[in-house]
């Protein structure tokens, strides 16, 4: 019988041996060419880290076969004290209950099988079980590559798919050899579409019903974004910030070494922003170029950042800001760097304002009209919805009551509000003229037999302290 321990022992062996190489007089070497042997410890302790986990893997199996369902509270893990058998592997490595079940299938798959007969037959994955067997293949990896061959498997159809399969066991241990799980996992996708092509579209249309992507102000005032796309979705967002953020490294090599080429803008010696950070500020780059942009694929209905200060705040420097549709007011040095943005608008209060009324010359209210009524309304006039996401709407129909294309004719509204005062009978009122006015919302009687306006715009949610 094969001595199931003479991988570890060599192995060990071998790890000992570049151990003493790398500790000469009990002291690592770490430095240049001396560092060497160092690199031959860490290799060596990956192989030995791989044997052991192989022959943790069969034993893995072994106590599963013991423990299995039928025999009852005459299993190997019951009479341990354990209710499964993963549970009782993860307790003595002191791994999750995750982990031991991927020993555990790894050594299944892995395993000699007996036949009807009781003749010994080949492992599922020999292939994989030699990689193991030979110290080339990590646990996890086998694990990704037996789930990869059994989910395509299930699908199997024929001679042709079977002997490419035992193909693609070949080729994919062959390349984990030396490789990370990340680098493995994206040769395990490309294998998967190669396997079954059939299987792209449906994944696709899978990966599109879970994309979503949510904005929420955070009670310090961060803004966390949380996304999941696909890939079609994702790959210009990705591309566009990876480039961004690969020219700002460019320059900023650049600037260390002393090139010489034709980026513009210093970056700054004390420039230490990490990646995330340097990915964050591409972002931002990418949205404000969005919201300058006049194309007509790009329909951000006119969608402008509003910086608003006070007069005397901005001339002295004490005080603070706020922006639209952000909750957590920022500082004058802020709304300066902000203002000097020509993607910015700063609208500054207590100065003169410019006359933007149309009359009838034009329907539609211009993207002037809808900046200077998000300073009466901020946002939804009803709800408080951004401004990004309301569109203006006229008092009196411009069809039916031949309405003015004025401000005093129009009023900020999300879609859902619009259709709930259209088709829900609600009347609206506005009290005093320019951004000033204050928007009043009349319920109808199924609503408020009363009638009791309710107040809506900026002045339902702005915090004023009032002498």
């Amino acid at each position: 019988m094969t001595d199931p321990f003479a991988g570890v022992e060599a192995a060990l062996a071998a790890a000992r041996t570049a151990w003493d190489a790398a500790h000469v007089g009990g002291v690592a070497s770490a430095d240049g060419v001396e560092g060497a042997p160092l690199a031959v410890l860490n290799t060596a302790m990956g192989v030995l880290r791989r044997h052991v986990d192989a022959m943790h893997a069969t034993i893995a199996a072994e106590i599963a076969r013991a423990s299995r369902v039928e025999l009852g509270s005459a299993g190997l893990a019951k009479q341990q004290g354990y209710r499964t058998p993963t549970s009782m592997i993860a307790a003595a490595t002191g791994a999750n209950v995750g982990d031991a079940a991927r020993l555990v299938a790894v050594g299944e798959a892995t395993a000699p099988r007996m036949t009807l007969t009781g003749a010994q037959a080949p492992p599922k994955h020999p292939e994989v079980a030699a990689g193991l067997s030979g110290g080339r293949l990590s646990v996890a990896a086998a694990a990704a590559i037996v789930a990869l061959l059994d989910r395509v498997a299930y699908r199997a159809d024929g001679e042709a798919l079977r002997e490419a399969l035992r193909e693609a066991e070949r080729v994919l241990v062959a390349q984990a050899h030396g490789l990370g799980m990340d680098q493995l996992r994206k040769i395990l996708t490309r294998a998967e579409a190669w396997l079954n092509p059939d299987g792209v579209a449906p994944h696709e249309d899978d990966l599109r019903a879970a994309a979503y992507l949510h904005i929420r102000e955070e009670q310090d005032g961060s803004i966390v974004i949380d996304a999941r796309l696909d890939p079609e979705r994702g790959a210009p967002v990705k591309t566009a910030i990876d480039a961004l953020v690969g020219e700002q490294l460019r320059r900023r090599h650049d600037q260390r070494t002393g090139a010489t080429g034709d980026r513009s803008g210093p970056i700054g010696d004390d420039d230490r922003r990490t990646i995330p950070q340097l990915q964050a500020d591409a972002l931002a780059t990418l949205c404000r170029h969005v919201l300058d942009c006049d194309h007509a694929d790009i329909p951000t209905g006119g969608a402008t950042i509003i910086v608003r200060i006070g007069l005397e705040q901005l001339e002295t420097g004490s005080g603070y800001g706020t922006i639209d549709g952000i909750a957590q007011p920022v500082s004058v040095a802020t709304v300066r760097r902000m203002a000097a943005d020509a993607h910015i608008i700063p609208l500054v209060l207590g100065g003169d304002s410019d006359i933007l009324d149309y009359g009838r010359s034009k329907r539609l209210f211009t993207r002037a009209q809808k900046l200077a009524l998000t300073e009466r309304d901020g946002g939804c006039a009803g709800c408080g919805l951004p401004p990004g996401m309301t569109q203006v709407h006229h008092l009196k129909w411009w069809d039916r009551d031949t309405g003015p294309t004025d401000l005093d004719n129009g009023i900020l509204l999300c879609t859902r509000c619009h259709h709930r005062v259209h088709d829900e009978d609600w009347d609206i009122h506005i009290d005093g003229a320019g951004v000033t006015a204050k928007v009043w919302f009349i319920p109808p009687t199924h609503v408020d037999p009363t009638r009791t306006p309710r107040l809506g715009g900026r002045a339902r949610y702005d915090f004023t302290l009032t002498a």
